[in-house]
């Protein structure tokens, strides 16, 4: 009987479901209202930075490489947005425009790294990180520039229930989705991450679309640490890494049901990811838990969820040998031929010894 396969988005989408339907119940039992206008915007404002720069590990991840640069980037634009503005609003354009040519550049010299120089994408986006890193140490020692109250804006406003900040995040995710599904970069990214070998003997080249990728990821981190900065109203050069946003980006892709070998995901599933973290961060919030219990249940989820899609891969993946299998016989079939071919093993053997015998026999005729 042949299984129906259930797509990991909408997988997401339940569990999705499931979590906010535990943390209402969880909410009410200390007298809140889980889906009030208030803690709706809450839990939005928490999904937007975590989200941006979630979309962009989604790239990387997608062709088969990750970056763990993206929290030094955030300080970074977080920091030459803040000094560029300087509390002048005319300034905003210039400043903008500035931070993200400065991030797609980091990310052009990641994709770089990764793809010219062969370095695999963990290694070179952490040696890329310590650099910004220790060029952030030494330029900077605390919060510098002033965001103009202009720009504080865009991370305070709100349309009815929903920040301005996450209908960026959302715009974004459209974007990319349309990159995606609907451009022949994107279809090559997918190509690349699965395979990059028949990607290549496919006629494609697998370079551009991993250097795009770390570009957009650069650059989606880049406005996440804009965003930062209008919250905060200056730069910092710790923004991005107190706030976890590698490894928090990584574990919404992976739990968004997007496969770290590369080859397999979805945009929609990454942000389905960011809202089960985000509402988890809002429930124990309310009910006042213990912050470092967070990491412990975000870490449950996590490993709950790879299970899950671990398993599923393992069930489509057809056996070869047994009953329904490519093969039939199984290990009996196995071990059976195994003495005939160790002999077949011996008999090569044998004769690549009596070749190397008559070649040295003949250098001796000639010498």
């Amino acid at each position: 009987m042949k299984r129906t396969r259930i797509d990991s988005t909408v997988i997401v989408l339940g569990i999705l479901i499931l979590v906010i339907a535990v943390g209402a119940i969880l909410v009410a039992t200390v007298g809140r209202n889980f889906f009030s206008p208030g803690n709706i915007r809450d839990i939005l404002t928490g999904m937007s930075v975590l989200g941006l720069v979630a979309i962009g590990q989604t790239l990387v991840i997608l062709g088969a490489s990750l970056d763990l640069s993206v929290t030094y980037v955030m300080s970074l634009a977080s920091l030459i947005a803040a000094t560029t503005m300087n509390g002048n609003p005319g300034n905003i354009p210039w400043a903008v425009t500035l931070t993200l040519i400065v991030c797609a550049a980091i990310g052009l010299a990641n994709g770089l790294i990764v793809t010219v120089l062969k370095v695999n994408g963990f290694i070179a986006t952490l040696g890329v990180g310590l650099i910004l890193q220790g060029v952030l140490n030494t330029n900077f020692q605390g919060s510098a520039g002033s965001v103009p109250w202009e720009f504080q804006m865009v991370g305070a406003t709100v349309v009815g229930p929903v920040p301005v900040s996450t209908m960026i995040m959302i715009a974004l995710a459209v974007v990319v989705w349309f990159l995606l599904d609907r451009t022949r970069t994107g279809a090559h990214l997918f190509a690349v991450g699965g395979d990059p070998e028949v990607a290549r003997l496919s006629g494609v080249r697998t370079r551009p679309p991993l250097i795009v990728a770390h570009v957009l990821c650069s650059v989606s981190a880049g406005l996440a640490g804009l965003l930062l900065a209008s919250r905060l109203g200056v730069g910092s050069p710790t923004v991005g890494q107190q706030g976890g946003y590698a490894l928090l980006s990584i574990a919404a892709v992976v739990l968004g049901g997007t496969l770290l070998l590369g080859g397999r995901g979805s945009i929609w599933g990454t942000i389905g990811g960011v809202a089960i973290f985000a509402v988890v961060d809002n429930v124990m919030s309310v009910m006042q838990v213990n912050p470092f219990l967070k990491d412990v249940v975000r870490g449950v989820v996590i490993v709950a969820a790879v299970a899950v899609y671990s398993r599923r891969a393992i069930i489509r993946r057809r056996t070869r040998f047994g009953p329904g299998g490519t093969r039939t016989g199984g290990d009996a079939a196995a071990q059976a031929a195994a003495p005939a071919m160790a002999a077949a093993s011996q008999a090569l053997e044998a004769e690549a010894e009596a070749a190397d015998t008559r070649s040295a026999t003949q250098g001796g005729e000639f010498r």
